[in-house]
């Protein structure tokens, strides 16, 4: 663990040493690309904004997240069943995942009233797709001879869901959550750049924005930060959760 953090740490102060060398060099102006003491600078003096932007977008990324989570399983679940299911609903599926977000964002935000919600169904479209797919895979990935000795003993479709291709699609599905995470953050802040909500629900994307506007750079790369930030966080944690079910298992494998 810790040698997979020194690593990249390393590599990161001699990209920021680089950095701050060439804005110091060259005389470049904070408008045109601030240096990382500027952007430290930003962040400490705009913390309580930030933090609270930062916080309204987490809110709207987590709950399309456990959105896509739970809904893309259900419709995972519901593919399996049958081929003829699953063929005759899967093109609705992708048409799903192809479509720009940006196209329909301004249309979901329009008619759909509140605008949380609104937020939350535009990163959920975009999130979705990787959990349905990779769900899906999963359940149908399962070992022909156990299979097999299902049948054998007659086991009911429900046992064989519970005991077998949850089991098998364990794996598959953790992976397409931790793809999930990423997608619902980039899908929340473009939700927010589309709708450009203000006032106590602004989140990263608004703060982007106004600082572009008044041509605050330094606060725009730290906003920019911090939504990375928050991608690094949330998957670490859906890596983490993924070693911490299967590791024993793929261990053993």
């Amino acid at each position: 663990m810790v040698r997979g953090i020194v690593g990249p740490a390393l590599v990161l102060f001699f990209v920021l040493g680089l950095w701050q060398g060439a804005c110091d060099a060259w005389s470049i102006p904070p408008y045109v690309l601030p240096a990382p003491t500027d952007i430290g600078h930003a962040l400490w003096r705009d913390a309580p904004t930030l933090t609270h932007a930062l916080g309204s977008t987490l809110l709207v990324t987590l709950s399309a997240l456990g959105l896509s989570i739970v809904i893309g399983s259900v419709i995972a679940f519901i593919l399996v069943q049958n081929v003829v299911i699953e063929r005759s609903l899967m093109p609705y599926v992708v048409v799903m995942q192809v479509t720009p977000v940006v196209a329909v964002a301004p249309l979901i935000v329009i008619l759909v009233h509140n605008t949380f919600a609104a937020l939350v169904l535009c990163a959920m479209l975009i999130a979705i797709f990787p959990v349905i797919a990779n769900t899906l895979q999963g359940l149908k990935s399962i070992d022909p001879g156990l299979a097999d000795y299902f049948r054998l003993h007659r086991a009911t479709r429900w046992q064989t869901l519970w005991r077998l291709r949850l089991p098998s699609a364990l794996p598959l599905f953790l992976a397409g959550v931790r793809v999930s995470s990423g997608l619902a953050l980039v899908g929340a802040v473009v939700a927010e750049f589309v709708a450009g909500t203000g006032g106590n629900s602004a989140g990263l994307a608004y703060e982007i924005l106004q600082s572009g506007f008044q041509m605050d750079i330094p606060r725009m790369f730290a906003a920019l930060f911090l939504i990375t930030l928050a991608g690094l966080c949330l998957f670490g944690v859906t890596t983490g959760v993924q070693n911490r079910l299967l590791g024993r298992w793929m261990a053993s494998r």
